[in-house]
């Protein structure tokens, strides 16, 4: 199989600390694919870390493993929160680290697979997440601030008071630059000040199947969002909305709020698709510069 020599060598390698493997790429990069090969391989058993297959219904949209695909490995941390849920990073942190642990008690190594960068981080690093309790009132006042004059508003209100961790941001992540904001206000400390020196809890082995052709990575995006289209998207979305209001935390999935502007004639479904597969080509390039560190930390 493809990498084979890495996992061996990985295999043999000795070291102190638990070891752990990492799978990490792009959206539309074959992660799944490589996943089960090396589960497999290794006979053990997969971690996602997708802040969106967390949530049940969320099938097409997410590109969710099937049962079929899963070829009886086990996989963890899918469909366990309903789409009206929020879910923060330090729950998802308690929650894997337990499977981890499970999984590391039966001599297996444990293989980690997704593409939000966060999740992998909070397993993989040394760094505390702040346990600063929820004020209800402050995210509320900041949602309001950012329904009326938008997502750009409220970044640019973390960018006078914590600028360094605001940079990390996308604009559009404004569910994680209202908590930024909700840190810095009620503990005069920055999400960057609670990160210890970065170190590895574990001997981490690094693969990803992307081979940085960027060109070939946007056509596999645009092909896959016309599958998705093609496999009942819409559909998909309007069974949730039956269920869920639009503000519910779903909603807030990237790329749901275009199908729902087509279901409400506010664009043509050609314009949707075509939106849909632009914003995920520019999901993919911040991920590639977040995952792009993962090389540079092995060096150190």
């Amino acid at each position: 199989m493809i990498f084979e020599k890495k996992l061996n060598d990985f295999l043999n390698k000795e070291t102190d600390k638990q070891k752990i493997i990492v799978i990490y790429g792009p959206t539309a990069s074959w992660k799944t694919s490589l996943s089960i090969d090396v589960a497999r391989y290794l006979d053990t058993e997969i971690i996602w870390t997708d802040s969106r297959q967390i949530f049940k219904y969320l099938d097409i949209w997410t590109w969710k493993i099937t049962i079929e695909e899963m070829q009886w490995i086990k996989h963890h941390m899918i469909d366990i929160i309903t789409p009206d849920s929020e879910y923060s990073v330090w729950e998802f942190k308690k929650e894997a680290e337990k499977y981890i642990e499970d999984i590391i008690s039966m001599w297996k190594i444990p293989v980690l697979c997704g593409w939000t960068g966060l999740y992998i981080d909070s397993l993989i690093y040394d760094f505390d997440i702040p346990k600063v309790p929820a004020d209800e009132d402050l995210r509320n006042k900041l949602e309001l601030e950012r329904l009326e004059f938008w997502n750009k508003y409220i970044w640019n209100k973390l960018s006078e008071i914590d600028p360094d961790y605001a940079k990390e941001l996308h604009p559009n992540n404004y569910r994680y630059i209202i908590r930024a904001l909700e840190v810095k206000i009620l503990t005069w400390k920055s999400k960057t000040e609670f990160r210890t020196e970065k170190s590895f809890k574990y001997d981490v082995l690094f693969l990803t199947p992307y081979n940085w052709n960027r060109e070939e990575l946007y056509n596999k995006i645009n092909k896959r969002i016309q599958i998705m289209f093609d496999d009942w998207l819409v559909l998909e979305t309007e069974n949730l909305l039956k269920k869920y209001k639009k503000t519910d935390f779903w909603m807030k999935t990237i790329w749901y709020k275009e199908v729902v502007d087509y279901l409400e004639w506010n664009i043509t479904l050609q314009e949707c698709i075509e939106l849909v597969q632009k914003n995920n080509r520019n999901y993919a390039k911040r991920q590639l510069t977040w995952f792009r560190k993962y090389e540079e930390d092995l060096e150190i």
